[in-house]
């Protein structure tokens, strides 16, 4: 069956799970081929992020929309579903405009154009940001759910945010990371529900969080992580944790410009659009062609030389890398449909998914390709956001 005209030049694709709704169809149907998004296709959308679970997209007016998994309240609105299969609009978030925006475990966290931090979903683990509440016996218990957005680190004037398994990262303007809840497998270490400021870390120019590893690219260049190193997610050359961050190994020299982690996995990218990868490479996730390697430290992904990377976004188990022409690699495990070949194949050799899609129906040209500009993936799914190019388009920018 033909895929029918998007409505609108610019599109939100998805592919993979959709037993929670995470794809946005208004259905819980999994899809091994990119589809497009319908319910925001009206809409003019900047950003995508895929959980585990669930997915949220931001407008270019700052309102932010959720849909998929809401059993913990993680869509932001009152749970009267346990799924949500077509994008909602979160109502309590409707005043502010919303730049940034990152997806945990079972909890969000977004920032808006002030600086202000927001988070809501799950909070027995102080991942919220939220102080205990005190019970009439005199002690004090942390509110399991949030179900609406409500103010988190206060003091902090925060430039992004990230989440993981059980906690929550932030970058402040100034250049400090801070962070709070469960930073390692719950049990290992008490919850911290109070932001605290991660030291040995300045002038951070972004941040990326897995599961329950950190990872902080300062401005100088130097890549440093900390938290759970199970897999050498850590890239420093062993399985030890690190309560303090650390210099990642064998990057010097290196002009990175971009990073991503995954569950267990990380990667980084340089300026020439070269990409590096260590940690967990079950199903192939890493890109170096097998299906099981893991890596202690960071390792080219000769795969995709001469590709000219942009940006790689890392889920549970796969991983897609963005050309700067707008194609799109996947690779890792492919259940579920997640890498969009139209097959469920697991491969650690990076596959071109194929947008095929037919022009919008707002373009007068039929000559010319969808172009993807942003990949974002999840636990099982995978999120983009693509634009109609004309030949003559692509020609100039070429």
């Amino acid at each position: 069956m033909a895929a029918s005209q998007p409505a609108s030049n610019s599109v939100i694709l998805a592919w993979g799970s959709g037993e929670d709704g995470q794809l946005g169809m208004g259905n819980w149907e999994d899809k091994d081929l990119a589809c497009s998004v319908k319910a925001l296709e009206s809409r003019h959308i900047t950003a995508v992020v895929a959980g585990s679970r669930n997915s949220l997209a931001i407008c270019d007016d700052g309102k932010l929309f959720t849909w998929g998994w809401n059993q913990r309240g993680t869509l932001g609105h009152p749970p009267e579903t346990k799924t949500e299969s077509v994008p909602s609009l979160v109502k309590a978030l409707d005043d502010v405009n919303i730049v940034q925006a990152a997806i945990g475990g079972w909890h969000c966290i977004a920032v808006d154009d002030q600086g202000r931090a927001y988070a809501w979903g799950g909070n027995e683990y102080g991942q919220c940001g939220e102080e205990p509440e005190k019970k009439e016996d005199g002690s004090k218990a942390l509110r399991r759910d949030i179900t609406v957005p409500q103010r988190c680190a206060p003091k902090l004037s925060v430039l992004q945010v990230a989440a993981g398994g059980t906690h929550s990262v932030v970058l402040t303007q100034e250049g400090h990371v801070w962070t709070w809840g469960q930073p390692w497998p719950p049990g290992d270490i008490k919850q911290i529900y109070m932001p605290v400021r991660v030291q040995g870390l300045e002038r951070v120019r972004l941040i990326a969080v897995g599961a329950f590893h950190n990872l902080a690219l300062l401005e100088d260049g130097m890549l440093w992580a900390w938290g759970n190193n199970e897999y050498g997610q850590l890239g420093i050359g062993d399985t030890q944790p690190r309560s303090q961050p650390v210099p990642v190994q064998d990057l010097a020299g290196l002009s990175l410009v971009d990073i991503a982690a995954g569950g267990w996995h990380s990667t980084a990218l340089t300026n020439n659009g070269e990409v590096y990868g260590w940690g967990r490479g079950e199903h192939g996730r890493l890109g170096f062609g097998d299906d099981k390697s893991s890596k202690m430290v960071p390792q080219k992904v000769q795969l995709l030389a001469g590709e000219d990377i942009i940006q790689v976004s890392c889920g549970g188990t796969h991983s897609v890398a963005l050309t700067r022409d707008g194609r799109m690699f996947s690779f890792g495990r492919g259940d579920h449909g997640r890498l969009g070949f139209g097959r469920k194949v697991t491969t650690g050799h990076p596959m071109e998914v194929i947008i095929n899609l037919p022009p919008p129906k707002s373009s007068n040209a039929s000559n010319g390709r969808w172009f993807a500009k942003l990949v974002a993936c999840g636990g099982r799914h995978t999120l983009a956001l693509a634009t109609w190019t004309s030949e003559v388009e692509l020609t100039v920018s070429g």
